[in-house]
């Protein structure tokens, strides 16, 4: 628990690259194509270790261990993942010849251990509704314990694994399964995770703005000694929106290799204020659109009940989402074509196989640039809109930001598209960047439930009509309505302000709220809501002076035609003969053959 007044520590994350590398011992310069090249041999080592690991772990006994918590001789085991793997006695195999550090096996046992515990859940789950599944419905019949509930989203995901199974084995009964016995072990990411190690591997220490990392990288693609493994310091900036900040600790990083070289992914701890959700009376709902990344409402507590304006704000995502849309479409269209070439060259001559390969190959490729394209888009959405949303709080005087829970939320009933489409937006990566961006000015964010608030009126509780509409809603007791998602924004407001009181804390989380309450929420004349600022995009020439009309002169206004079209400007061949009279008719075959021929050219 909290006190309001006192600071508590918070974690956030950042990137950054290098722009400048120096040899530890001999303090020479080094290139950072060379850097490059000694990370990827780090991390190739790092990832063949990791692969062979979870492979030879992948056996039910593992998931038995992890889920037990306890080693062989009893003990619990430890929350390091490179602890609990030497009690456990789990340790890679590197390639004969190469010498590794004991520290860059920290680095492999713990991303490995880490991987494990996290689809140990999935392996429980997986067992309890294998029991449950019926092959010749393709149905999971209700649980009947409190401890076989799990998500409905992600039950039907294993109903299609199990269904997909029964199929392969011509639909017979089977007993209680394993996630051994349904998927494949997974694909390990090329990273290091530096913060699993000690200052043997590498340390890191900060100042003016300027980060200076000391990490032992091989200087071999199969390092035979400790000889091949060197200090290099690797010297990059703190991005100037930190410097502000209240830092207190500078974290490890992890090395990533993209398209651009490394990039080092940076964690710190900052001291915020705690949060206190009594101390304001003003509360600005989020909700989560399908049409847009998200809309904000504003209620107001006063001493005659709650009230608010229902003029909402709609997020403007600048047509990012448009570009989303199509790079979804693109990436998806590539899974496809990847995947039915695919099918062909398992059964294709072995020539063939092979030009089949560099197609999939190119295909891959293209969907990795589609996947980073995107991925960069939804960052500029989730900090832009968390940066709006701040701003429109702290103009209005909240001090509590109200999301919806995204654990209870999911997109149905909007078509195949549209609920893909919303299922894959960044709305995860927009909770934490609203997190980082309100924590600034001293904002709280908490997560309410999501069921009915698009459905419900804010004022009598009742069930809201559409008469405009998917994105309109009225209720026609309390007159109030507008746009859905102003009016989810209002309801999401009026239970962070109802449940303020019974908010559960917990570290490293959002304050959340589970229990919903009701009171009305009045509509007022009184504007309560700030207006947004809503830049205009005018395009002016300055170059050339405005004429000044004349005093006593009617000006006349020219309107000018409107662009003609393909067919209006293709001139029709002239027959034999005729020297262009008007007379004569032009026949609209031969417009057409010229129109088709400046198409298809």
């Amino acid at each position: 628990m909290t006190v309001a007044g006192f600071t508590v520590p918070r974690q956030f994350s950042f990137t950054t690259r290098p722009y400048a590398a120096v040899d530890d011992a001999t303090g020479t310069s080094l290139g950072l194509d060379t850097i490059d090249v000694r990370v990827r041999w780090l991390l190739d080592l790092i990832g063949a270790a990791q692969s062979e690991l979870v492979s030879r772990l992948w056996q039910p006994a593992t998931f038995d261990a992890l889920t037990a918590g306890r080693d062989g001789q009893g003990r619990k085991l430890p929350v390091h993942g490179h602890v609990a793997a030497a009690r456990l006695g789990w340790h890679p195999t590197y390639p004969t010849g190469v010498y590794v550090p004991s520290r860059v096996t920290r680095v492999v046992t713990s991303q490995a251990i880490g991987t494990l515990r996290t689809l140990a859940y999935r392996d429980n789950a997986i067992s309890s509704l294998s029991a449950r599944f019926d092959p010749a419905t393709g149905r999971l019949t209700p649980p009947t314990a409190a401890g076989d509930y799990v998500p409905a989203g992600f039950a039907r995901g294993v109903a299609r694994q199990l269904t997909a199974r029964a199929r392969r084995n011509d639909g017979a009964a089977t007993e209680r399964l394993r996630i051994t016995d349904v998927q494949e072990p997974p694909q390990t990411s090329m990273l290091a995770m530096l913060s699993a190690a000690d200052r043997q591997l590498s340390q890191i220490t900060v100042a003016d703005g300027v980060m200076v990392l000391t990490v032992k990288l091989p200087t071999h693609e199969a390092p035979a000694g400790r000889a091949q493994w060197r200090r290099v310091r690797l010297i990059a900036v703190i991005p100037p929106h930190l410097h502000t900040r209240a830092i207190t600790d500078w974290h490890l990083p992890t090395l990533v290799l993209d398209h651009r070289g490394l990039l080092l992914r940076c964690a710190a701890t900052e001291s915020v204020r705690a949060p206190d959700l009594t101390s304001g009376s003003t509360a600005v709902g989020v909700d989560w659109s399908p049409a847009t990344l998200g809309a904000a409402a504003i209620v107001t507590e006063r001493q005659d009940g709650l009230v608010s304006d229902y003029r909402g704000f709609t997020y403007d995502d600048r047509g990012l989402g448009i570009r989303l849309a199509r790079l979804q479409a693109e990436g998806q269209h590539l899974h496809r074509k990847a995947a039915r070439l695919m099918r062909l060259a398992a059964t294709a001559p072995p020539e063939v196989r092979a030009e089949l390969d560099e197609k999939i190959a190119v295909l891959d490729a293209h969907r990795a640039a589609v996947g980073v394209k995107r991925g960069k888009i939804n960052r500029e959405l989730a900090f832009h809109l968390g940066r709006e949303v701040t701003d429109y709080a702290a103009v209005a005087g909240a001090a509590v930001i109200a999301i919806e829970d995204l654990t209870t939320l999911e997109t149905r009933g909007h078509g195949r598209v549209n609920n893909n489409r919303a299922a894959q937006s960044a709305r995860r990566k927009a909770v934490d960047a609203l997190a980082h961006t309100a924590a600034g000015v001293g904002v709280t964010v908490v997560s309410v439930p999501a069921r009915g608030t698009s459905a419900l009126c804010p004022g009598c509780n009742d069930t809201l009509s559409r008469p405009g509409g998917y994105h309109r809603a009225w209720c026609a007791r309390c007159k109030v309505g507008g746009n859905r998602d102003h009016v989810a924004a209002v309801n999401l407001a009026r239970r962070a302000l109802l449940g303020r009181s019974t908010a559960i804390h917990r570290r490293g989380r959002n304050p959340q709220i589970r229990n919903t309450e009701h009171a009305p929420v009045r509509q007022c004349r009184d504007k309560t809501s700030p207006t947004p600022s809503r830049p205009r995009h005018r395009r002016v020439r300055r170059s050339v002076p405005t004429a000044t009309p004349q005093a006593g002169v009617n000006q006349r206004r020219i309107v000018p035609a409107p662009q003609a079209s393909v067919w209006d400007t293709v001139k029709p061949a002239t027959p034999h003969g005729v020297t262009g009279s008007r007379e004569v008719p032009t026949s609209p075959a031969s417009a057409t053959s010229v129109a088709d021929s400046m198409r298809f050219k």
